[in-house]
């Protein structure tokens, strides 16, 4: 699920580098014929396994990353917000390091999705968010967001994550109850040009923040055929 939404996004990486942080590693070995470098920061306290495919992994403090500015043309963010201990240093730190009207995507779990609720599951644990929230977050940090959208409709059950049943949970949620997604998805330009010395970052144009103009991210611009290919299953990775 979420790989296809980061496909319909992200469709050409060539000549560009990749930096993956929280759990981005099966997302960045998907990527990795595509980009020119792919890099899969791993907080120290977090710890690494070691890699079974060409991708580089640095273990490293987020807040102060091992990497000169504007070295990544795309930054990838799997489930890294909820457990990081200091927010803003984490997203400023990450702009530090993005190329001008370089891109990022953040996937986080959904403050008002049902897996958020279970102590089952990993999404129970950390930190939830709104969209409000990641707004304000992006805002202060200088990134403007472009695109969101939402993923993970099936609930926390075991007999719902089959790869049938998943699939055709995905199809009714983005239909009927596309705000309660296990999962929120956004993508955030970094924007040189909104610098300002104190304040937020200006705001994206009515148009561009639009959903009913069905940016990438959008459930409407993953082509028909992928759209209605089998769910995820347990061999899938993790969203």
């Amino acid at each position: 699920m979420i790989e296809r939404r980061l496909s319909a996004v992200w469709p050409n990486l060539k000549d560009l580098d990749v930096l993956g942080m929280g759990y981005a590693t099966p997302y960045l070995r998907d990527m990795q014929g595509a980009a020119r470098r792919c890099i899969d920061l791993m907080p120290s306290t977090q710890g690494a396994i070691a890699p079974t495919h060409p991708s580089n992994i640095v273990m490293g403090d987020e807040t102060r990353m091992p990497f000169p500015d504007a070295m990544f043309d795309r930054v990838l963010m799997i489930h890294m917000l909820e457990e990081a201990e200091h927010l803003p240093g984490l997203l400023r730190e990450t702009w530090r390091v993005l190329a001008p009207e370089g891109r990022m995507v953040i996937v986080s779990a959904a403050r008002a999705g049902v897996w958020a609720l279970s102590d089952a599951t990993p999404f129970g644990h950390g930190r939830p968010f709104s969209r409000g929230q990641l707004s304000h977050l992006l805002d202060d940090a200088l990134f403007e967001p472009v695109a969101w959208s939402r993923a993970l409709y099936a609930p926390p059950w075991r007999w719902a994550s089959g790869r049938s049943l998943a699939n055709a949970w995905e199809n009714a949620g983005e239909k009927l109850w596309s705000g309660l997604g296990g999962v929120i998805l956004v993508e955030a330009v970094k924007r040189t040009s909104a610098l300002r010395p104190i304040g937020r970052a200006a705001r994206a144009s009515s148009r561009a923040l639009d959903e009913r103009t069905h940016p990438a991210l959008s459930p409407q611009q993953i082509p028909s055929d992928l759209r209605s290919e089998k769910g995820a299953s347990h061999d899938d990775p993790a969203p």
